[in-house]
């Protein structure tokens, strides 16, 4: 525990409220818990996809693929066919951002993989 300190020109004492270095181990400890939860999730989902099919890899493949050629090539046609104006840039990000949304379910419906069968030994 930190000692009190006493204010100068005041007879009163003070308690710091942070204590830097701990506040720093804590800070260390939560973003290595966060980082170590990140990788054990996507060691999974690597395990996960082993059993999978080769169509379905494939399948996953494709579509992230065909859906970046189509909001990087034809989305952007609303823009460059509307002249590069301020409006058309926003009617391309509003336009944008549902279709995103909407691939990016489908994809979780469609592409999802099963972790939840795949446990490790916690220690």
């Amino acid at each position: 525990m930190t000692q009190p300190e006493k204010n100068p020109g005041d007879d009163t004492l003070s308690i710091p409220m942070f204590d830097k270095n701990v506040e720093q181990e804590a800070a260390f400890w939560r973003l290595k818990k966060a980082s170590d939860e990140w990788r054990e999730n996507r060691v999974k989902r690597v395990l996960a996809q082993e059993g999978e099919s080769f169509l379905t890899t494939l399948g996953r493949v494709l579509y992230l693929s065909s859906c970046i050629l189509f909001d990087g090539l034809v989305l952007t046609q609303i823009p460059v066919n509307m002249g590069k104006t301020t409006l058309s840039w926003v009617i391309f990000v509003f336009i944008l951002v549902p279709v995103i949304k909407f691939q990016r379910e489908y994809y979780d419906r469609r592409f999802s993989v099963d972790i939840t069968q795949i446990d490790f030994d916690q220690e």
